[in-house]
């Protein structure tokens, strides 16, 4: 099986009470790397130090593409500091989604963002939702993303779980990407038939779109334990050229904690 490396925003809350002691449990269940979601103020120098007593890989970092915007050095030089080979966009706000009259100009900005990562010696992700998949004409709005920047300066992070909800087979989806999928999120969840509950991105930390989900409506859960066919997504990214397999889990499901959610995650990807 491909590596696997742990997105750190599913135990945020404990890497914000301890930081060092939680990359030594994740070290400790099997992950092999991580993806950063932010440092906590820490100095690149000391999170490298950490990684390295702790022996987990760098694998990528989620960056604001605001942040981006406004010192694409500085993340470039901490990300590089750190070992991160990739730095991914996580999240748009709606106003550069697909459809609105700046996607064309947001599209722009990130092939010019692409274009620094390339010469600095890294390389640029987008981790997408479902609010990609909307139709432009006949295209999906995350397929013209990727038609319209070319993929030296922009590759593919599929997130399994916002493809699925967004209508297609993540499966099928990332074979389509074959050769542009570095790395491959795992999410799983369970939701109520096929309608989209609202104000599901409360559930990620986003409060956008009216009233809250409830638990029965959707629950994100461990890799395993949910809806998708995680054999066959594994199978797919491996024949895709995938590097890296990410758990992410946005939300602990009711009885679990942070820890103990990716804990279950890790111990079935094992026993596959």
């Amino acid at each position: 099986m491909l590596p696997i490396g742990l997105q750190l925003y599913s135990v945020r809350n404990e890497m914000e009470k301890d930081f060092e002691g939680t990359l030594a449990k994740v070290a400790e269940m099997g992950y092999e790397g991580v993806e950063f979601a932010g440092l906590f103020d820490k100095d690149p120098a000391e999170v490298k130090r950490l990684l390295d007593k702790y022996g987990l890989k760098a694998v990528s970092a989620h960056v604001p593409l605001a942040d981006m915007l406004a010192d694409m050095d500085k993340v470039i030089a901490d990300y590089k500091a750190i070992g991160c080979p990739f730095i991914a966009i996580p999240y748009v706000d709606e106003k550069y989604r697909p459809g609105t009259p700046d996607y064309p100009e947001t599209l722009k900005k990130i092939d010019s963002l692409g274009a620094k990562c390339k010469a600095a010696g890294l390389v640029l992700m987008y981790h997408n939702h479902d609010f990609e998949f909307v139709k432009l004409g006949d295209k999906y709005g995350i397929d013209v993303m990727y038609e319209t920047v070319p993929p030296e300066h922009l590759q593919t992070e599929l997130d399994t779980c916002w493809v699925n909800v967004g209508g297609e087979d993540p499966a099928k989806f990332i074979e389509k990407y074959s050769g542009r999928t570095p790395v491959v999120h795992l999410k799983d969840f369970v939701m109520q038939g096929r309608e989209k509950p609202k104000k599901l991105y409360a559930l990620i930390g986003i409060d956008d779109d009216g009233e809250q989900a409830s638990e029965e409506a959707f629950s994100f859960k461990p890799v395993g334990y949910g809806v998708q066919d995680m054999p066959a997504i594994i199978a797919a990214a491996e024949k895709s050229g995938a590097q890296w397999l990410i758990v992410e889990q946005d939300q602990p499901d009711k009885g679990n904690t942070e820890l103990s959610a990716v804990k279950q995650s890790i111990d079935y990807l094992r026993s596959l």
